[in-house]
């Protein structure tokens, strides 16, 4: 079997400032009761992989010291031990985008997850759905981290890669709800507005709404696709204020000029069609919300559109204030507000992704903002990364990076994981690399 290597290069930065230093949310006990306190988060990193014939791991300081890339290592080398074993795309079907990006979408296996629905009444008298894990309210501690799942355009608490994630951080008694937006997941909508890639107060009130009933807990967020964009938007526009204490963004288009250029060009004309067609589906379950509506909507375009711009152009981009499709686009680009996210955010793309193009990545604004780190695998497609372990049917690669890094941001050094890697294995060079070989 060919094996894809990988290098991966990972930037790790030195403390903020006692002025800027970002803190990550913990809890304590005390004899009268659990509060949220705020201990620092051990390292900000940065980082990207790419193809090559060696699969080594290094580090490279911003800071002159060496004792400092040290502690960096003993903490990055436990946390992604994953990070050091090749990408091995699944034989046949990870070799082409296009297979990888179908299989995965109509042959990854569904865990099945039975919900508990809750409809959340919005400020603009909206709804959106939060699918909660039927028995969590017995099975799982009061104060156990929750995470907030934000699936793609027109998905659901019923799409595979979703439940997958699910299934993983609910076996380390983590709390986990889906948020589905307005019409998707069988969400209800009783207004005349869906939601768009720039819109993020739905996701504001979510967030509100989890951290209000579960106050002592610390919250964390994953999107896939449109629902990275708008969580990579979230926490850009809340900065040091956000409520999440991580994130992790997932097929990420950033740039929706870009996407949207190339997702009109050859094959890719088959998933516009087919987004498309979800889209007018769900708007005509509620066509007659928009009768009579006025202004500049064009409903007769928006129910028959064969591409996701025509849906954009005839009603999203009316809904929330913009004057064309392309200013809807430029506009709700998430890559305009990775400088600004103050939260630590894990990124993963797939070089080979054909929806969320590679070119689109802002790979300067997430090097210098210390608080992201950025993965790109040389394959994976859209929502697929069938490979690892459970390839070809069960959860994609990812899943396992995603959780560690957010075990990591939870309880930055659980005893269990210092095992993992031993500093023989290390290599010091006198530039400040801090080389691993494997």
């Amino acid at each position: 079997m060919t094996t894809t290597r990988t290098t991966t290069i990972l930037s790790a930065f030195s403390h903020l400032t006692s002025r800027h230093h970002h803190q990550v949310h913990r809890r304590i006990s005390s004899s009268s009761s659990n509060r949220k306190m705020n201990s620092p988060l051990n390292r900000q990193i940065s980082n990207s992989i790419s193809g090559n014939d060696n699969f080594n791991l290094k580090l490279v300081s911003s800071s002159a010291s060496s004792s400092q890339v040290g502690e960096a290592t003993d903490s990055l080398r436990t946390v992604f031990e994953k990070l050091r074993r090749p990408y091995n795309p699944y034989p046949l079907i990870g070799w082409n985008r296009h297979i990888e990006t179908i299989f995965a979408a109509f042959f990854r296996s569904l865990p099945g997850i039975r919900f508990r629905r809750e409809c959340l009444r919005t400020a603009d008298d909206g709804v959106v759905s939060l699918d909660w894990v039927c028995g969590d309210d017995t099975e799982i501690p009061i104060d156990a981290p929750v995470l907030i799942l934000l699936p793609g355009l027109t998905g659901g608490s019923g799409d595979t890669y979703v439940q997958h994630m699910l299934a993983r951080a609910r076996r380390l008694r983590w709390r986990v709800v889906v948020f589905n937006s307005r019409g998707c997941g069988g969400s209800p909508v009783v207004t005349p507005q869906f939601y768009s890639a720039s819109f993020t107060g739905d996701t504001r009130e979510v967030v509100k709404h989890v951290n209000t009933r579960y106050p002592n807990s610390n919250l964390y967020a994953v999107g896939w696709s449109l629902g990275a964009n708008i969580l990579v938007q979230y926490l850009g526009e809340e900065a040091e204020n956000c409520l999440l204490s991580g994130g992790v963004s997932l097929c990420n288009p950033f740039n929706l000029i870009i996407a949207d250029e190339d997702f009109r060009k050859g094959f890719n004309n088959i998933y516009d069609k087919a987004l498309a067609r979800s889209l007018t589906k769900i708007f005509k379950k509620h066509a007659q919300l928009f009768e009579d509506i006025g202004g500049e909507y064009d409903i007769k375009l928006a129910a028959n559109a064969k591409t996701v711009k025509e849906f954009d152009e005839g009603l999203t981009r009316v809904s929330f204030g913009f004057n064309s499709a392309e200013h809807y686009y430029s506009s709700s680009s998430s890559s305009d507000s990775i400088k600004y996210v103050r939260r630590p955010l894990l990124c993963i793309q797939a070089e080979n992704d054909p929806i969320a193009p590679s070119r689109g990545i802002p790979y300067d604004d997430i090097e210098e903002n210390p608080n992201c780190l950025l993965i790109v695998t040389p394959k994976g497609g859209h929502l697929g990364w069938v490979a690892g372990a459970e390839a070809p049917f069960g959860a994609p690669w990812t899943d396992p990076i995603v959780i560690e890094f957010l075990q990591h941001i939870e309880d930055p050094a659980p005893a269990s994981w210092n095992s993992c890697v031993t500093t023989d294995d290390a290599d010091h060079s006198g530039n400040g690399l801090h080389k691993i070989g494997v």
